[in-house]
């Protein structure tokens, strides 16, 4: 099953971990950070699968400029400026299946390589991701 295969992936990371002598650390399940922390994780091996609601009102996939719709079977109570999916599924539309609301900061600071407004096309997103950029450089943060 697919929560036995899961587990199995952590218990060889928690291996490694201690093998390279690598300390554990979760945030308490109260913690206000707990989901957001999961989430910013995922941005990390997800950060080529994004999506940016564009003024247009429809959801164009970052670098791609592919146009694409949230799957009818989201959970998402509104619609995100940005969201990160696991899953694109082509119908007689462009969906993407699988998503969770993420900060575009994230993007920045993760995946600052990804994410170089050099190799970017021109969206709205750019125009927004060009803005926090702008504004890290002018609170002295690095994105790398």
């Amino acid at each position: 099953s697919s929560l036995m295969a899961a587990d199995n992936v952590r218990q060889q990371l928690s291996r490694i971990m201690e093998r390279f002598d690598i300390q554990r650390t979760s945030t308490d399940f109260r913690s206000k950070d707990y989901y957001m922390n999961i989430r910013r994780a995922l941005v990390s091996g997800f950060f080529m699968q994004v999506a940016h609601l564009e003024r247009s009102g429809h959801y164009l996939i970052v670098k791609d400029n592919q146009i694409v719709q949230l799957h009818p079977s989201n959970c998402l109570d509104h619609k995100p400026q940005w969201v990160l999916y696991n899953e694109f599924v082509l119908t007689n539309k462009n969906y993407i299946r699988t998503v969770t609301d993420i900060k575009p900061e994230w993007l920045v600071r993760q995946a600052h390589v990804y994410y170089d407004m050099t190799n970017f096309p021109p969206c709205d997103a750019k125009r927004e991701l060009e803005r926090i950029v702008k504004r890290m450089k002018l609170k002295g943060e690095s994105a790398k």
